[in-house]
């Protein structure tokens, strides 16, 4: 499986679109600004369709080194970023999931 890049969605928006891919790559950088932003500032970000994006505290836990059996420390607790997946990616993404089973097959 390939991994979709901005520079790609750039690209392919730009090409779909008739916008000069500047634009395009601008767009989608201050979208990303905000969306980082917000999240910083402890909000959520709920893009309909798509999912939710949220700040999550993790519990502070132990570590432990496999390489010394013996030594164990301290995880702190921090903040996390949370995706779930909208309806719509989720029905999306399930169907691959049997493509992928007849093509293991």
């Amino acid at each position: 499986m390939a991994t979709l890049t901005k520079r790609e969605l750039v690209v392919r928006i730009s090409s779909e679109t008739d916008l000069v891919q500047h634009q395009v790559f601008d767009v989608i950088q201050r979208t990303l600004d905000h969306i980082t932003a917000a999240l910083a500032r402890g909000d959520s970000v709920e893009l309909r369709n798509f999912g939710i994006l949220e700040v999550r505290l993790t519990k502070p836990r132990v570590g432990r080194n496999p390489n010394q059996p013996g030594s164990s420390f301290v995880i702190p607790e921090r903040a996390t970023v949370k995706f779930k997946a909208g309806k719509v990616m989720r029905q999306k993404v399930s169907e691959l999931a049997a493509v992928l089973k007849r093509g293991a097959s």
